[in-house]
Formats: C-alpha cells, structure tokens, sequence
C-alpha cells in the first residue's frame, strides 16, 4: 500500500474543525447519568486458571441502561495492595477472547481489565460473551449504521457509555488505586479510549493506537475499506439520509472528543494505514485538549506498531505514573 494522505508536514499540522452539536455536552451528561443511576454493584469471581503468576477474575459490571457487560480482570498473583489499573478495549469485530491471550500488563504489575464489546466477539479471535438487547432501524451488515438514524439509538452511543462505567467500575475495587487508571486501545479500541478519556475525569493517561471513529466525514469515502465502507453502502441505498447521519455521527466523532480530553496521551498512527486514515487519526491528536505525544510508523498499515507499542506505551504510562 502506498502513501495515499497527506504529506507528512501536511499531518503534523492537521487540525481540521469538526462539526460539532451544540448539545454536545449535554448529551452526553445526561446519557451518563441516565446509565449510572441504574448501576448495580461490580460482580467479580476469581477463576481456576493455569496461570500461576496472574489472578484471573470473571468481572461484569452494569453499562448503558444498566446492561451487564463482561471483562477479564487480571492482577498480579499474591498481593492485596491497590494497584494501578490499564483498562483496554478491542478492535472491531472481536471479543474479550481468553485471559491468557493478554498477559502484558498484568505481568508489568498493573491490575488489567479488558472490556468485553457489546455484541461483538464473533468476527475473529477467541469470542465475547456480552449481547446487545437494544435494536435499531434498517442498518448495513456490521455495527456503524446501527441507529445511524438518530443518535439517542446509534451503536456507539452504548459502547461509549460502556466504556466510562467500565472505568467507573474498575475504580470500585479495593485492589485498583481510583486515581491511576489509564485507558488504552487498538483501531476501534483506540477511538473508544479517546471517548472515554474525554468522557472520565482524573486519568493518568490515554492511549489510543492506530484509532478508529474519528473524522468521520474525511473518513467516509475516502478510504475503500471496511468499517467505514459500511457507511458508504448505506448512503449508497439511503439517497436522502447524508446530513441526518453525519449529524448522528458528530456526536461520536473522536475529534470532538478530543477537543475534551485532558490527559496525557501516547497516540500511535501508521503512515499506510488505508483502515484509518493518518489524517484522521492526526486530526484527534493535534485537537486534543491536552499534551498528546504521537508515534509514527512509516511504512506500516493498519497493524501499525503491535508489540513495539505496547513497549512504547509500557514506559509512557511509568513515566506519568512516576511523575
């Protein structure tokens, strides 16, 4: 795949204004409380696991309208003090998969917990267990156009509001110390940590890698891939529906919430990346509300840096941890 966005100078300063409701805010304060109000106590159960150097814990916690949703708590084995906490959402299409499949964090000496995606699970890896009971109107094969119509009903507006009671919920354990918690994130668990970063208070860090979800109106037609192609084949039968569903997607777009989130991020972006465009995934960072370092991978698509990140993000989060 050959570069096929902005010059690299041309990225580095790409901060385009994204249209933005002017309910914004509100929108999203209300749908947050709506959601914690019908919040039930944080169940955890330890499981038997092969692992002898990791606790694995069996967690679900209440989401948007108080909807269970399921995750993987690993901590550190042998110790009862308050940890620091990574909590981590998954790219498109998978699921919470198995505990040993994500041993990085846990094994550095954080409390890890992985957010099971609402009905997602089935498209790769090891599987999820967490449904989605709310329908929607006429939507393209996928998860981008699910309530497209109206953004009370759009997909994302659970996951986001997943993804902060998640936080909430992680914070409630005696072995997590509430005021270090970092969200993290790869493609479409990228733009659910910017989301999240942007909609919680008080994190040390965020880290979105090669993100989804942001840009949305650059994004859509610009790149031929999938998910954002979803969009397109809508719009394609949809004639008349272009500014209702841009409309609904300013509320879920990353650079709007970016423009709210203050923590210190640790981004990653790959320079062939034709999933998520470099321009869209600069146009979150350079609007973000706060110090937003960025990791470049020139000659990558959209797998971007994998492990040579997750070292990157392993010594940015010691850093603010130790600052």
């Amino acid at each position: 795949m050959p570069r096929f966005d902005l010059s690299d100078e041309e990225l580095r300063t790409y901060r385009p204004q994204v249209a933005e409701p002017d309910d914004f805010d509100d929108f999203w304060e209300k749908t947050l409380a709506e959601s914690r109000a019908l919040a039930e106590p944080v169940q955890v159960r330890r499981i038997d696991s092969p692992l002898q150097s990791v606790e694995v814990y069996d967690v679900t916690f209440s989401g948007f309208r108080g909807d269970s949703v399921g995750g993987w708590l690993l901590l550190p084995a042998g110790g009862d003090e308050p940890l620091p906490a990574v909590v981590e959402f998954n790219g498109y299409g998978g699921g919470r998969g198995l505990p040993h499949e994500r041993l990085g964090w846990a094994a550095s000496g954080y409390a890890h917990f992985f957010m099971d995606t609402r009905g997602q699970g089935s498209g790769w890896g090891t599987g999820g267990v967490t449904g989605d009971p709310h329908g929607s109107g006429p939507a393209v094969p996928g998860f981008m156009t699910r309530g497209i119509d109206d953004p009370h009903d759009y997909y994302y507006r659970r996951v986001y509001t997943d993804a902060v009671l998640a936080v909430d919920a992680i914070r409630s354990l005696d072995r997590v110390d509430a005021a270090r918690v970092a969200v993290t994130g790869i493609s479409q668990g990228g733009g659910i940590t910017i989301a999240a970063a942007a909609l919680s208070t008080g994190l040390v860090a965020a880290m979105p890698d090669v993100p989804f979800l942001c840009h949305f109106r650059r994004a859509v037609g610009f790149t031929e891939r999938d998910p954002y192609q979803e969009i397109v084949r809508y719009l394609a039968v949809h004639r008349g529906a272009t500014e209702r569903a841009f409309e609904t997607l300013s509320y879920f777009d990353g650079v709007n919430f970016a423009r709210r989130a203050s923590a210190p991020a640790l981004f990653s972006v790959a320079l062939m990346d034709p999933v998520c465009p470099p321009s869209t995934v600069y146009a979150a960072r350079n609007n973000w509300d706060g110090v937003a370092d960025i990791t470049e991978y020139a000659f990558n698509q959209h797998e971007g840096g994998l492990g040579v990140q997750w070292e990157q993000q392993a010594a940015f989060l010691a850093e603010q941890l130790a600052g």
